[in-house]
This record gives C-alpha cells, sequence and structure tokens, in this order.
C-alpha cells in the first residue's frame, strides 16, 4: 500500500472527526432507530428508513477515514531544519509575472486541500510545479488557459 502524505492538522481533524461520528452521531442514529422501530410497520415507516439510510452513511463514513489514517504519513514541517525549498506542507507566497498578483499557499494532502482556506493538494498542478524549488526560482504551470509563470517570493516551515 502507497502512504498518503498528510499534514499533523489535517490528520488532527480526521481523528476529530472519526471520534464524533463513533461517539456522537452513531449512538443518536441508534436511538433513532430504535425510536423508530416502535411506531410499529417498517414498510411504510418513513422515520426508520431515513435513520438506516443515515446509518449507512455513518457507517461508511468511519471505515473511510479509518482507512486514510491508516495509510497516512504525517509529515509535521515543524519538525525539518527550514531552509529555501518548497516541500510538503510548506506555506509559499508565489507572484504571477505577467500580472504580478501575489498568493499564498499551503500545501497539503489530497484530503486537506480547500482552495478558498488556500490550501493546495500535494498533487495539483501548482503543488507538483512549486516542490522542490527555491525561493528567486521561476516555475512554469500548466492551466488550461495556458502556462503561467510565478516566481517564488517566500517559503515558510509553519
Amino acid at each position: 500500500m502507497n502512504r498518503v502524505p498528510m499534514t499533523v492538522e489535517g490528520a488532527e481533524a480526521l481523528r476529530a472527526e472519526l471520534e464524533n461520528l463513533k461517539k456522537v452521531q452513531r449512538p443518536a442514529v441508534v436511538q433513532a432507530i430504535a425510536e423508530a422501530r416502535e411506531h410499529g410497520d417498517l414498510k411504510e415507516n418513513a422515520e426508520y428508513h431515513a435513520a438506516r439510510e443515515k446509518q449507512g452513511f455513518i457507517e461508511g463514513r468511519i471505515q473511510e477515514i479509518e482507512g486514510k489514517l491508516s495509510l497516512a504519513q504525517v509529515i509535521d514541517v515543524k519538525t525539518i531544519e527550514p531552509s529555501d525549498k518548497v516541500i510538503f506542507g510548506t506555506t509559499v507566497t508565489i507572484i504571477n509575472m505577467e500580472t504580478d498578483e501575489e498568493v499564498t499557499y499551503k500545501i497539503v494532502g489530497d484530503d486537506e486541500s480547500d482552495v478558498k482556506q488556500k490550501k493546495i493538494s500535494v498533487n495539483s498542478p501548482i503543488a507538483r510545479a512549486l516542490i522542490g524549488k527555491e525561493v528567486g526560482d521561476v516555475v512554469v504551470v500548466q492551466t488550461p488557459s495556458g502556462s503561467v509563470e510565478y516566481e517564488i517570493d517566500t517559503v515558510e516551515y509553519l
């Protein structure tokens, strides 16, 4: 099995979701199923069917999270000697060479990526172009609208 890179924050978020599913949501749905059973005929009991469907979703999500955590290679960039090199987990500021627009991204695992929070997947085209490069390097990123050149301005090991 291939290990999947994940930040410490991403692993903690998954563990918190898993705990919530197991200790809060699972018991609540079991209680809802028990209450719906008391109402009688299960064939026409919408509450029962809805609760069973929700139970299936919760159990599936628990299995999915446990699988992800079992394959996770948690990387804490705070334990790595800081340098000017872009690696997984670093926060990098890049400047669009054409428009001088500056943008900052944190390079994270696939499950943690959220462009609205400026977190991009290590497998995204931008991150793949940046990994291994250093401050001052110019990288070319292939986008659907063509090639875009970025200069690496700063790299932070946060």
